[in-house]
């Protein structure tokens, strides 16, 4: 079945029992944010809010908190829009496999959207300040849209089939904004609404936006979706809905989605950039304050039954973990079509989705010759390393798939062992220096600017990997209480600089792996890492991941055991050591007040709304 509105959903999954409402009155300032997050890391319900402390709109959210429930919302669907997807990456599957394709000509026929007169988004007004104001996190700078669908045109070629449908940050209060006139637009790098950014600046025009919340599910699903260049969002949400979007044409400059729950209509001033944020983020860390542009607000629309879907975003994983998932289901077939011989790629969420990006290819290059030097999976690295959102990976582990035909990219403690049992640090790593990174990591020199590795790895395995630590180990002095945090890793507790001065972080971590040499005991660990508290790093693959990959920059903090420089290519003899420690440059990591945190709690107790969920 398609659904017509976002009610129509929360009614269905009510009646199934995947939906409970919460009765009690919450406050939308950090209050319903821990409860999302404590219901959703108990794989709990979504959870509808009637009652919201000083807002008439109620807020639903968990809808897609598990991957069981995302997969039952778009039940009817899922096939159709996966073969379709494959089809724009081979089209000549529909020749060869007619009957194969037939699920994407049914979702096909919804994929075209309507034009009607009106809608029920248009049924009323509101201000921005009437909105519900949702703080997810203490150091947040003011109310932000976590679900927000933003809609723009190419200035160049308006129309829908040259549309974006992004889900970029929203802020509708705090800093400098003016109340109910103006509110925050934050987009990163390598998203669509930039290019029609672009082209309005261009022309000295104003950018014409609107900012939708709520709506049919598939729109919110279609606006995260890393889809291929010429399918626009609206046509994949008419697919994955099942029932073509419609678009009431004439009363502004751009079409507005007739069954969005609300609708903000605005234009964004060619010159005008204010602060935006702090925000909780998805690395798990704040982003900081920075000047993004600032959209001027013309109009607020919502239906009369209007309902305000929200998320909360943090160290992962969180609700976007399952939209990733659910994108992996529909994409990751299609990825040896796009990428010719990468076998599969996995995007690590818990180390930020961004900083970790593990990926398998093929060796083709020379199979009449006997040999472990990475050859095309190189060149696959540095084509993986051109696509899109992929391109903004801050470490590539590339493995030849012919080196163990079992190897999985999921299986991330599997992949990691095999490739730190055959790496030669001497040949294999390969640095992007003074290029760009995520927008929202701050481990490198500046807002979107740091540096990428790609390590390559093939052929038999070259080491055994040590589960334990040996009597005779040694750490230069400054650095104590070393942990194995998997086979082959090893973590060691260095001197804390997150608040030295920046010569003090250098100098430490040249104390450690200076202070070493090839023969010492330490190298049997392929991989050393220095961090602040190494028990918590060593106590789950999750912990390892999150500060190993998070709190490093490839270029300033790797180095290695008597590493040398060869024809401009950098190699160590001995273990490679990152330096994971926090620096005084990061953003701060995102904590919970703890007054919240209690209230939470009594709310899960006997007689308490969230007894037996969290």
């Amino acid at each position: 079945m398609g659904y017509r509105s976002l009610r129509e959903c929360v009614q269905d999954l009510r009646q199934r029992g995947e939906l409970i409402d919460v009765d009690a009155e919450v406050d939308p300032y950090l209050e319903v944010a821990a409860i999302q997050r404590r219901v959703y890391a108990a794989h709990g319900p979504a959870l509808y809010f009637p009652r919201i402390k000083g807002c008439q709109f109620p807020l639903v959210s968990n809808l897609f908190g598990t991957l069981e429930r995302a997969r039952y919302i778009f039940r009817d669907a899922l096939a159709g829009v996966r073969q379709i997807i494959e089809l724009k990456g081979d089209p000549g599957q529909l020749a060869r496999h007619p009957w194969q394709a037939r699920q994407s000509v049914a979702a096909a026929a919804h994929m075209l959207p309507k034009r009607v007169r009106g809608g029920p988004v248009l049924e009323a007004e509101t201000r921005v300040s009437e909105l519900p104001p949702i703080h997810s996190w203490p150091l947040d700078g003011g109310a932000f849209v976590t679900l927000p669908l933003v809609h723009t045109e190419d200035p160049n070629a308006p129309g829908w089939r040259n549309s974006n449908l992004g889900m970029y940050r929203i802020q509708l209060s705090g800093n400098e904004y003016r109340t109910d006139e103006e509110i925050g637009l934050h987009y990163q790098i390598h998203r669509g609404i930039g290019v029609h950014h672009a082209a309005a600046l261009a022309k000295g025009e104003p950018l014409q936006v609107h900012i939708y919340v709520g709506g049919p599910p598939a729109l919110t699903v279609a606006a995260v979706m890393p889809l291929p260049e010429g399918l626009p969002e609206l046509l994949f949400a008419g697919a994955l809905g099942r029932r073509r979007v419609r678009l009431v044409t004439g009363r502004h400059p751009l079409p507005v989605l007739a069954e969005a729950d609300f609708c903000i209509v605005g234009t964004v001033d060619p010159e005008r950039k204010l602060p935006e944020g702090p925000f909780g983020d998805h690395l798990g860390y704040y982003s900081l304050k920075h000047d993004y542009p600032v959209m001027k607000v013309e109009k607020v629309y919502h239906r009369r039954d209007a309902i305000w879907p929200f998320t909360v975003v943090g160290r992962p994983p969180q609700e976007d973990t399952v939209f990733g998932e659910l994108i992996h289901e529909l994409t990751g077939p299609a990825i040896p079509q796009v990428i010719p011989g990468v076998q599969g790629v996995h995007a690590v969420d818990a180390a930020g989705v961004h900083p970790l990006l593990l990926a398998i290819g093929s060796e083709r290059y020379q199979p009449f010759e006997s040999t472990d030097q990475p050859q095309e999976i190189l060149t696959q690295a540095h084509a993986i390393l051109g696509q899109g959102q992929l391109s903004l990976a801050k470490y590539l582990w590339i493995a030849a798939g012919g080196d163990d035909p079992s190897l999985d990219v999921h299986d991330v403690e599997a992949f990691l062992q095999h490739m730190l049992s055959r790496v030669d640090w001497r040949r294999d790593l390969h640095f992007h220096t003074c290029t760009t990174i995520d927008t929202l990591d701050y481990s490198g020199t500046g807002v979107n600017q740091g540096s990428k590795v790609v390590i390559a790895a093939r052929g038999p395995r070259r080491r055994p990997l040590p589960r334990e630590i040996l009597g005779d180990l040694r750490l230069p002095e400054g650095f104590a209480q070393p942990r194995v945090a998997l086979p082959g890793v090893l973590v060691a507790q260095g001197p804390r600089v997150w608040d030295a001065p920046a010569g003090e972080v250098a100098r430490t971590f040249q104390a450690f792996h200076a202070g070493l040499g090839r023969h010492d005991a330490i190298n049997a660990f392929p991989l050393v890492v220095v961090v602040d508290d190494s028990e918590f790093t060593a106590a789950s693959l999750r912990n390892f991941l999150w500060v190993t990959f998070t709190r490093s920059d490839p270029a300033r903090d790797i180095e290695g055991i008597e590493s040398f420089m060869e024809h401009k290519h950098w190699g160590c003899h001995g273990s490679l050591v990152i330096d994971a420690r926090r620096k005084p440059h990061h953003a701060p990591p995102l904590e919970e007040d703890p007054d919240i945190t209690r209230r939470v709690d009594q709310l899960g107790a006997p007689g308490g709304p969230l007894h037996g969920v969290i």
